[in-house]
């Protein structure tokens, strides 16, 4: 398959080191000021009710877009684990029109890169694609009609369906998927936030050609959808572009329902599963924020405090650096549309593992207790702000960031405003959000690998 820089080698000759460096990253080149500085973006409804999202940006001849729906595993019937994502799967195997096949030819032929993109709100496709009015209509093409019209073959779905199946029986052995799904059960319980969008192998079997059609059609709607188009072309351009893609698109006869919400937890969980690997697996949680959520900026520095930012983090200073535990430990968010999980990983030895639990746990309970010193609230702020821009240094990430804005409906300027945000957060906003979000006597954890404590 040809890429975007052989296509341009190929047909125009740009092939200065610089032009080759570009398009390797897809950067943005804005001198003497940060990536995200004052961008310009706009944003509109197009006729049917999507909701699009516009970043112009002309300096290399490349358009990202992509098209979001509320269609993640969260949106998983129970029985049928892992439809949402089979689904996305197979509408890129086939429309009305196009066959699987010639829809790897169409884009190969251009360099094109199509990609499906899930989570347990989200599901969607991100295209990328050279900005020639020739190129660009072959690539929004082919989108279009996997956006409008998959055939969803019975015997693609059926292949897929056994490839599905053989992975998954093959995963499901791994210690860390173990860890993975015994968390997300033990958090969440009957919320769809349980869901790890692959299913298993009895749900995946049992999918159907009318559960694909039947989720399409519900979850792949025009006034549901989030366009995301960043890159070089012009806003009236946006403007059809948006317009196109959306064309064919049906109406929600009635608005989706939202999500439940959460409950709170009334008491800490310890599962432990014994597996014959040498290294113990361990997930310690809460249910944390959502998007938008009042707490999160204060919660996000907290969180890199306590073991975002690798190896000098509370949890690796306890844990690696003065005990020899472990390699590494990680504690993140994930924030959805309701609250995603906050999260303390680690590996250790099986032998030292009710160990390296204890520590982690001490830890967790201490800084919530204590919260942060201003020493290390600064230097966390610093890190985030340092590294925000890295996670904004392309088209295609401003297109991700961007359809991030669009489906939870955060402000425009949420990008700009990122690093004010943090730099603002206080020493007794921090603790205070700790103490009220974060409860140590409500955690869920799951140890993967030894026997029951001794």
């Amino acid at each position: 398959m040809k890429s975007l820089r052989d296509v341009l080698r190929a047909r125009y000759g740009l092939l200065t080191f610089g032009l080759s460096l570009c398009l390797a990253v897809g950067s943005i080149l804005i001198p003497s000021r940060p990536a995200w500085a004052g961008l310009e973006i706009e944003s509109w409804q197009t006729e049917n009710g999507a909701l699009v999202l516009f970043l112009e940006s002309r300096n290399l001849p490349i358009l990202d877009v992509n098209v979001e729906f509320p269609a993640g595993s969260g949106r998983d019937e129970p029985g049928k684990e892992g439809l949402a994502r089979m689904t996305l799967r197979l509408m890129r195997k086939g429309t009305i029109a196009l066959d699987e096949h010639r829809i790897s030819e169409e884009l190969a032929g251009i360099g094109a890169q199509l990609s499906g993109n899930i989570d347990l709100d989200r599901g969607g496709f991100a295209l990328r694609t050279l900005s020639y009015p020739d190129d660009r209509r072959i690539a929004l093409g082919v989108l279009r009609d996997i956006l409008a019209s998959p055939s969803f073959p019975q015997s693609v779905l059926e292949r897929e369906q056994a490839r599905s199946i053989a992975f998954l029986e093959e995963r499901q052995t791994r210690p860390s998927v173990i860890v993975n799904q015994t968390f997300r059960k033990e958090l969440y319980g009957d919320h769809p936030y349980a869901a790890t969008g692959t299913g298993d192998p009895d749900t995946i079997a049992a999918l159907t050609r009318d559960d694909l059609l039947a989720f399409h059609r519900r979850y792949f709607v025009a006034n549901e959808a989030v366009v995301t188009i960043v890159g070089d072309v012009s806003r009236d351009e946006a403007r059809r572009i948006a317009a196109e893609l959306t064309a064919d698109l049906p109406q929600a006869n009635e608005q989706l329902p939202e999500l439940p919400a959460v409950p709170q937890r009334a008491e800490s969980t310890e599962v432990v599963i014994p597996h014959a690997a040498s290294q113990a697996h361990v997930r310690i949680g809460m249910p944390g924020v959502r998007r938008g959520d009042p707490d999160y900026f204060s919660l996000w520095v907290a969180v890199q405090i306590l073991g975002g930012s690798g190896m000098t983090s509370l949890l690796n200073d306890e844990l690696r650096e003065k005990r020899g535990l472990t390699y590494s430990a990680y504690s993140y968010f994930s924030p959805y549309s309701r609250r995603g999980p906050f999260v303390i990983t680690l590996q250790t030895r099986k032998d030292q593992a009710w160990e390296a639990l204890d520590v982690a746990l001490s830890t967790l309970e201490q800084f919530v207790a204590d919260g942060p010193t201003e020493a290390q609230l600064h230097a966390a702020k610093q890190y985030v702000i340092g590294g925000f821009g890295l996670n904004i240094d392309s088209n295609a990430e401003l297109a991700d960031y961007l359809a991030m804005i669009g489906f939870y409906r955060l402000p425009l300027d949420y990008i700009d405003r990122f690093p004010d945000e943090i730099e603002n957060v206080t020493l007794e906003q921090v603790r205070d959000a700790l103490q009220r979000r974060l409860t140590p006597s409500r955690t869920v954890t799951v140890v993967v690998g030894p026997t029951a404590r001794p």
